[in-house]
């Protein structure tokens, strides 16, 4: 179906249906209606090169992410792509295995064929960071910078709570398995070792350690040597390896040693136990990045002049228990 045709049944010349798809704005409301009715009529689509040059945009985002296999890297890519799919954007993504010379490679590639960039979690140097801010617009997840809209999910107090919640079961020895350098892990410390000082606990941090299953199985036989009781994972991934390690050495979880992960995924309810989590504000964090960076792409938008923040939350399940009396790291 070409555009003439549209343009013919709706009583409008063809440049006017053009512009109802590529400059809405400058179409009477009646006259835009009418036309996208008869589009919708004859299942009519505009050619997305010939929109994408008319525009003089290309019509795609991009998005980085530390990990593609990662439940909580896909949960937001996957709202960044609703949004994009809303705004008739296509989503290009790459994973940078935690790697920030890959991370800055594939967004070097990347940029010249987006219109807009969204890195998450980014660990590349700060330079390339603006760098990359002065090729176009560029929305950060979970890193700060000045002059560089953000989007951060805030999980200090939450990691309070959860080395609270352990407190309040008797766990005295509590530890902290650290993830990949960067805000993420930077907020759950800080929030780890203002409990352990509040609460008048030794901190003891292990780390770091790369965000998945393996790492959390080698990281057990350390939480067993160190006699801790309770532990805080960087991430449900971690924790999961925790604890299907200590099975193996038939320590019971929580009987034996009580563990919290970081993010809620589904991962979190379908180990046995089930496991007590942060659970982070992923999918509205995607969600917020991704309009953020659309707004910028619109004409005459301003970057925001603060981050855009949002806390985390602990949930309680099955995972985390009154330490057993008489085993060392028990409280009175």
């Amino acid at each position: 179906m070409s555009i003439r045709e549209v343009a013919a049944r709706a009583g409008v010349s063809p440049a006017t249906v053009s512009r109802v798809f590529t400059q809405p704005d400058a179409v009477a409301a009646e006259t835009r209606r009418r036309v996208l009715e008869v589009a919708g009529e004859l299942n009519y689509s505009p050619n997305p090169v010939a929109r994408s040059l008319a525009r003089g945009r290309t019509g795609n985002l991009g998005i980085i992410v530390p990990d593609m296999a990662n439940a909580y890297s896909a949960m937001i890519a996957k709202a960044v792509q609703r949004e994009a799919r809303r705004d008739g954007c296509a989503l290009f993504v790459a994973g940078s295995d935690e790697l920030p010379q890959d991370e800055e490679q594939w967004a070097r590639a990347m940029a010249p064929q987006v219109d807009g960039l969204l890195l998450v979690s980014p660990l590349m140097p700060d330079a390339a960071l603006r760098e990359l801010s002065v090729q176009g617009p560029l929305v950060l997840v979970n890193r700060q910078l000045d002059g560089v809209p953000s989007v951060l999910t805030d999980t200090t107090e939450a990691t309070e709570h959860a080395v609270e919640h352990l407190h309040a079961l008797g766990h005295r020895r509590v530890i902290y398995l650290a993830g990949p350098e960067g805000y993420s892990n930077e907020m759950r410390q800080r929030g780890y070792r203002a409990a352990c000082a509040r609460l008048d606990l030794e901190p003891a941090e292990i780390g770091p350690f790369q965000a998945n299953f393996a790492a959390g199985v080698r990281a057990a036989d350390h939480i067993l040597a160190a006699d801790a009781t309770g532990v805080v994972a960087y991430n449900d991934e971690v924790a999961v390896g925790v604890i299907n390690r200590l099975a193996d050495r038939g320590v019971r979880v929580p009987g034996d040693v009580s563990v919290v992960g970081f993010d809620d995924t589904s991962l979190a309810g379908m180990v046995t136990p089930r496991l007590t989590t942060v659970r982070l504000p992923m999918t509205a964090a995607g969600e917020a990045a991704a309009r953020l960076l659309l707004d910028l792409l619109r004409d005459g938008a301003t970057a925001p002049s603060a981050p855009i923040s949002l806390p985390g939350e602990l949930i309680v399940r099955d995972s985390t228990g009154p330490v057993r009396a008489g085993v060392a790291g028990a409280g009175p």
